[in-house]
């Protein structure tokens, strides 16, 4: 009895020395030197890549945000600005009190198949309501709609996929250039700016591949949105 007895508190004492050392390797000196090493090399990453704007925090560059007017009384929806460049959709997100468009409490995607609501695989003219067709349709008419302005009518044709579906997410922050392309005479004739401006504002703004290779080129709509405000307040 004496030897198990000693044996087993050996045992014990043993695995209570390891707990103590491991809890303080993994969750002590490890987080410790982890978070050093991002706030010494990463810091601008490490604390969510944040993006001022006149010394205060405007969002996220990882995060879209959505540039809707205020809501008008018994207005369900929110109605795009269309004085700022407006991001991908958010269709993932949903539109109910919890899960809401581009709010951080919930992100996912529409869930729907590529061929949701197609006939012979393409779109009808009036696909069936809550479909990916009848999404991607109305999107795309609320583009041409928004974006035709006297001199530049605006083709089903000319406006690109991302400008009628949502990322995996429904929280892209960026858009295509040429996307951003589109919008730049309605943009131009909101803000009563010249169009060859707002056209070289895009440019600046646009990011190349990463590396070189990876992935695509892409505007950053809030980065964009604000130089926009800064340069509508130069004019």
């Amino acid at each position: 009895m004496n030897n198990s007895f000693v044996n087993t508190a050996r045992l014990l004492g043993a695995g209570l020395r390891a707990l103590l050392v491991l809890t303080v390797l993994t969750g002590v000196i490890y987080p410790l030197a982890v978070t050093g090493v991002a706030q010494t090399l990463f810091q601008d990453k490490a604390n969510g890549s944040e993006i001022t704007a006149h010394g205060k925090v405007a969002g996220s560059s990882l995060i879209g945000q959505s540039y809707t007017r205020p809501l008008k009384k018994g207005q369900q929806t929110p109605q795009a600005d269309l004085m700022w460049f407006q991001g991908r959709p958010a269709d993932g997100l949903g539109a109910n009190s919890v899960n809401t468009r581009y709010k951080l409490i919930l992100s996912g995607a529409t869930n729907l198949s590529a061929d949701s609501g197609a006939v012979h695989g393409a779109c009808p003219a009036q696909p069936a309501d809550g479909t990916l067709c009848a999404q991607v349709l109305a999107a795309r008419a609320a583009v041409v709609k928004d974006n035709s302005v006297p001199g530049y009518p605006v083709k089903p044709s000319d406006v690109p996929a991302d400008a009628v579906t949502s990322s995996g997410s429904g929280l892209d922050p960026d858009i295509s250039p040429a996307y951003a392309e589109l919008q730049v005479h309605r943009v131009a004739a909101r803000n009563r700016l010249p169009v060859a401006t707002v056209e070289e504002l895009v440019r600046d703004h646009t990011t190349g591949r990463t590396l070189g290779f990876i992935g695509e080129p892409r505007v950053n709509v809030l980065e964009l949105n604000i130089a926009l405000k800064d340069l509508t307040a130069k004019h």
